[in-house]
């Protein structure tokens, strides 16, 4: 009885030494801020919550990316109940600095630097003042979120909004190195490893969890990369352009709906992408099959359907929760899905009209330029020629003279008008005039 009562002390002295260990939620952002590292994040703090994890340290290594995407982070990280460390190791640029200054404490690793937020497009190209306008308020209001402190006797920002905003200034764009950063407040100290990290922090006993994703969630990061989705819109557009050039169910179309599923299942589990906007794509692409295929020339069907083929591919990129808030929408963050978009259906289509016209030279645009040749092995001759010699010769009817059709003379075709009545293919007429480069013939009496 004593044996087993010293068992359960010791199984609960050991449970509650457990329970009173501090768990680290550790999880890296080593590559571009994009929607894969956006559903990175959010999958990361979501464990952290639910694990009740002390501190969440993120192991920071970009030079930048998306300003939708690193504005999401950069509110996640400030809206946590639990305290966010960033370890910069070794870079922190542009929306990499955004996101650092969110977090609760910094550290850097030895050569490691944080800032350079000018907004820029994917060809390095400074954007207008109105983006970069929109981005030094997002680090100011960033820096003001961690409060003042009493310095000196008097009330200072624990993080001058002024410097972060500087961060994204055109002329003098302001980057701190590891001492810099220590000296005006934007890093908490020195750090070449994880565990030097956690000596900072307010722990002794604790277990260190890291973000380990499955197989599936590696998968559906690979195909939210903005390059794929790309590509992923041009098979789409490519596939239904072909599919149109050769009627059927084959293989266009099945690359046009694998290029569907590829573009929206990502974006679908990502939790981006909603039903009403698969819905919204598929009655698009119905209204446009509906005006090709069933109702003559092209209005209200076809071009409502391009419109909602559209709205439904730049929607399923777009965070609906963008739109859930009061107060003025942030349109530039809608821009790059629609470039994206814009920009990939434009080429795919230019790409696709190409290749049509190499593989299906007889083809290609059938529906809107004549490709007829007017040959004289086809019927056709001016006006100079000697067929005024044909008078009184006999022809063989090649189509049916109802009254006009064409006969044969000598292996070749020429229009011609049977003066009364109606001939047959393979009957004989005689020519008895000739008017405007056409034969006016009789039927050959026997």
């Amino acid at each position: 009885m004593k044996r087993t009562a010293s068992i359960l002390a010791f199984i609960l002295i050991c449970v509650s030494t457990l329970s009173a260990q501090d768990i680290i939620y550790k999880f890296d952002i080593r590559q571009d801020i994009d929607k894969a590292a956006l559903k990175k994040v959010t999958m990361a703090m979501k464990e952290a919550r639910d694990l009740d994890a002390r501190y969440i340290i993120i192991n920071l290594d970009t030079y930048g990316g998306a300003v939708d995407a690193a504005d999401k982070i950069r509110t996640a990280i400030i809206k946590s109940d639990i305290p966010v460390i960033a370890f910069i190791n070794p870079q922190a640029a542009s929306a990499g600095a955004l996101i650092s200054i969110a977090c609760d404490s910094i550290y850097m690793s030895k050569g490691s630097s944080i800032g350079a937020a000018t907004v820029v497009n994917q060809e390095g190209k400074v954007m207008p003042d109105k983006y970069q306008s929109f981005m030094r308020g997002m680090m100011r209001t960033t820096a003001e979120s961690h409060g003042k402190l009493e310095r000196n006797g008097e009330q200072v920002w624990r993080r001058d909004p002024l410097l972060a905003q500087q961060m994204c200034d055109t002329a003098n764009v302001l980057s701190f190195t590891q001492e810099e950063a220590i000296a005006h407040g934007y890093c908490e100290g020195k750090a070449e490893s994880l565990s030097e990290v956690i000596e900072h922090l307010d722990t002794v006993d604790y277990i260190l969890k890291e973000q380990k994703l499955s197989t599936l969630d590696n998968i559906i990061l690979f195909l939210m990369s903005p390059v794929l989705q790309a590509i992923f819109l041009m098979l789409i557009i490519g596939g239904i352009y072909f599919e149109l050039q050769s009627p059927g169910i084959g293989l266009p179309l099945g690359v046009a709906i694998l290029g569907a599923i590829l573009y929206f299942a990502p974006l679908y589990l990502g939790g981006l992408a909603q039903n009403w906007e698969i819905i919204l794509f598929i009655v698009g692409i119905g209204l446009i099959m509906v005006e090709i295929f069933l109702i003559p020339g092209f209005g209200v069907a076809g071009i409502s359907g391009i419109i909602l083929t559209l709205g439904s591919l730049i929607f399923a990129m777009i965070d609906n929760n963008l739109f859930l808030f009061e107060g003025k929408i942030n349109w530039e963050l809608l821009l790059t899905p629609i470039a994206i978009v814009t920009v990939s259906c434009f080429a795919a289509l230019c790409l696709s009209i190409y290749i049509a016209g190499k593989l299906y030279p007889k083809k290609a645009f059938n529906h809107i330029a004549l490709r007829t040749e007017l040959t004289e092995n086809s019927g056709f001759v001016g006006v100079d020629t000697k067929i005024s010699e044909f008078v009184g010769l006999q022809a063989t009817v090649a189509t049916a003279l109802r009254p006009t059709g064409k006969v044969e003379i000598g292996e070749k075709l020429y229009e011609a008008t049977l003066s009364v009545g109606m001939a047959s293919k393979g009957e004989k007429v005689t020519v008895v005039k000739v008017e405007g480069g056409r034969l006016y013939c009789e039927k050959t009496t026997k």
